[in-house]
């Protein structure tokens, strides 16, 4: 590499739509070698060509598939774990064990185990950076959405309690939480059902994918010595999970 000095690599989880697709993007614009990782290898591969990115497989909720993509990542300097999902909107009461499993499966222990898997070298690249991807629905709550807001408010704790653990070492960590954000996530949630999923957004200018990666960018490429606790991003229009102003 005639002694210059290599590219920053970025692994982007969830990379294949939505917020992970247009992080990796900004990242790669942004000077980052990016590693795209999510279950739909085809959309992924359109990306890489795109933005110059590498595309591995990935499903977080598997850890045989997180072992085999941590073993493919040679070096790693940012890590944003944005894969997650919601399922339905159900009360606690109607709430499926297969739902919440799914949740928790992607939400929780697919971050925990990707970040587990990349930590060792996150640190020797003497600057490291986790940035989790959690929700305004971390610190709030919402009727029909006590199995996301369960996940999202342990995203939360799992990320404070690795700024405790991590202190001292090169190793930043960051929490962006949005709130509504208008992307496939609500067509997921609500089951390909197009009316149901747009129902959210209506009445408002809601964020965009392009505006959360434009948070985790700007986290990203501060100077090594500042560490971006928390950025808790909303619509205009939006004061917390339920009160939002909605033209009519």
């Amino acid at each position: 590499m005639d002694g210059a000095t290599p590219r920053p690599v970025a692994v982007v989880t969830g990379a294949s739509a939505g917020i992970g697709a247009a992080t990796a993007q900004r990242l790669a614009s942004d000077g980052f070698d990016v590693v795209l990782g999510a279950r739909r290898v085809d959309k992924l591969e359109e990306l890489a060509a795109r933005c110059g990115g590498r595309a591995l497989a990935l499903d977080v909720s598997d850890a045989s598939s997180v072992e085999v993509f941590s073993s493919e990542v040679e070096r790693v300097n940012l890590l944003v774990n944005n894969a997650g999902l919601a399922v339905g909107v159900d009360p606690l009461a109607e709430l499926s064990d297969e739902a919440a499993e799914t949740m928790w499966r992607t939400n929780v222990l697919g971050l925990l185990r990707v970040t587990r898997a990349l930590l060792p070298k996150l640190e020797a690249s003497g600057n490291g950076h986790i940035v989790n991807l959690g929700s305004i629905a971390g610190f709030e709550v919402y009727a029909g959405g006590g199995g996301y807001t369960a996940t999202k408010h342990a995203v939360r704790a799992i990320t404070r309690t690795l700024r405790l653990e991590l202190v001292g070492k090169p190793i930043r960590i960051t929490e962006v939480a949005p709130g509504l954000v208008e992307t496939e996530f609500s067509m997921v949630r609500f089951a390909g059902d197009g009316a149901k999923a747009a129902k959210p957004y209506e009445g408002i200018e809601p964020l965009t994918a392009e505006d959360i990666a434009d948070c985790v960018a700007w986290a990203a490429t501060r100077p090594p010595h500042v560490n971006i606790d928390e950025i808790v991003v909303r619509p205009r229009a939006q004061a917390t999970a339920t009160v939002v102003a909605r033209e009519t």
